[in-house]
């Protein structure tokens, strides 16, 4: 299984200003598996401590001293800690928080060591009032499922990951390579970026060991929950996990998701599952400046669900589903399209930067608007659409340039990428022109990279 998060931690391991790294993430997206495959390839040797299997082992790290840790660590596991040759890594860290006051001793007076941690309810330890986070002595990386150019490299597809890479804006693709990369497309929406599910069905071929897994995963989380019960009802989480993969990429309301429960209690619900990174809230800007989450609405908001194949099967959906459909973009009414970028985009940042991702909305008497996506390349705001058919309504894509000015937006569908230079007349009979790129949804990846050589171009 590969990922693009070993770049980051290769360069982490040689950088001169190493502090201890965090790795955050959802429970089960492959963060233990990451370290392991990265302390292989890069150390001779790996010291991995599971402190919610072992929390006793907690004890050795009482001491200010991070040589005398180490002495105990030797002792206990019968080893030789050697900085440069070792990695260490503390798996599950938020079962015992008090191990994180120790990191900041390594960073201070023993920076040879690697030491990573990680945790799939950091977030939980992070908000206890006795806790006290090594501020500027650790450094994070952001880690979320497996990314769709991922899936084709676990594949053994690197050609075609490749052939992304290389593309020019705008530049064609063959047709039959475009059919294939849209097939691959349809199994992704089917096995999502959880690695457990990839790796089985890659193993196996089988759709029903990977919906198995899946069902396993969506009760892992909601074992969860059990863990959250002294802020929030457990039946009020599992019925907002519940809900969340029909609800999500809509305008978010709580009366949509029970009439019968009040909306601060609801709302208590959701920060919970955002805190664990099950759910994600994309928050409406006004897309003044930069940044952009400056002047964010914080009552108005989409919700992202953790991942596509999850989504997939939290709404009744299968492979089928895709293969019947003349246009993926029409499966649940495109709902699986949107959370499929969305969910690219929220990771497409350096992975060190905390994962954001806005949209863009006008409520004005007759003439509502509103932009899928909204993201900051550099200092230029691009909004993002996701939209059927090779024309489908611009009109808020319309309405954005008009009051915004952006250098260019961008439209995500099923059809060959394209640029194009748009004319259109707005409701007031002026005349707009603007750049638009047009890219397959399997294209994602290279967002970002696209943009920056349209704007060098312009």
């Amino acid at each position: 299984m590969y990922r693009f998060a070993l770049e980051d931690l290769n360069r982490w391991k040689l950088s001169p200003n190493r502090k201890p790294l965090i790795i955050r993430g959802g429970r089960q997206v492959g963060k233990t598996y990451l370290v392991r495959m990265f302390a292989k390839k890069s150390f001779e040797h790996l010291l991995e401590i599971n402190l919610e299997r072992d929390p006793e082992v907690a004890y050795l790290f009482t001491s200010k001293d991070p040589q005398k840790i180490i002495q105990l660590l030797e002792l206990q596991f019968n080893i030789t800690i050697k900085p440069g040759t070792m990695l260490l890594f503390l798996d599950e860290i938020q079962a015992v928080p008090q191990v994180f006051s120790s990191l900041r001793y390594f960073y201070e007076e023993m920076p040879g060591l690697h030491v990573i941690a990680a945790g799939s309810l950091l977030e939980f330890a992070l908000e206890e009032p006795a806790f006290s986070m090594p501020v500027g002595r650790i450094e994070y990386l952001h880690l979320g499922p497996i990314q769709f150019e991922e899936f084709l490299l676990s594949a053994g597809k690197e050609k075609l990951v490749d052939f992304l890479r290389n593309l020019f804006p705008g530049e064609n693709i063959p047709e039959p390579i475009h059919r294939q990369l849209l097939e691959f497309l349809k199994i992704f929406f089917v096995t999502g970026g959880m690695p457990e599910a990839i790796a089985v069905y890659l193993k196996s071929n089988s759709w029903q060991q990977c919906d198995s897994v899946k069902h396993s995963l969506f009760l892992t989380y909601q074992d969860d929950f059990s863990k959250y019960k002294r802020r929030v009802q457990h039946q009020r989480l599992l019925l907002l996990f519940k809900k969340l993969p029909v609800l999500a990429g809509q305008k978010f309301k709580y009366v949509n998701v029970d009439r019968g429960e009040r909306s601060a209690d609801l709302a208590m619900a959701l920060n919970m599952l955002c805190h664990a990174r099950v759910a994600y809230k994309v928050f409406h800007s006004s897309c003044s400046g930069i940044p952009l989450g400056a002047t964010i609405n914080e009552k108005k908001f989409k919700v992202l669900f953790l991942d596509v194949g999850l989504m997939t099967s939290g709404t009744g959906l299968n492979l089928l589903d895709y293969e019947k459909a003349e246009d993926v973009m029409m499966v649940n009414s495109g709902a699986i399209c949107e959370q499929f970028i969305g969910q690219h985009l929220l990771f497409s940042r350096q992975l060190y930067r905390e994962p954001e991702l806005y949209y863009w909305m006008r409520e004005k008497k007759g003439s509502s608007a509103e932009v899928d996506y909204v993201i900051a390349e550099s200092t230029a705001i691009i909004p993002i659409e996701v939209k059927a058919g090779k024309s489908g309504t611009l009109k808020s894509l319309h309405l954005f340039f008009q009051e915004k000015r952006p250098p260019m937006g961008v439209r995500f569908n099923s059809d060959s990428p394209s640029l194009l230079t748009l004319e259109t007349t707005l409701p007031d009979g002026q005349n707009l022109r603007y750049r638009l790129l047009s890219l397959p949804l399997y294209m994602v990846g290279q967002v970002r990279r696209l943009i920056r050589q349209c704007i060098r171009e312009e």
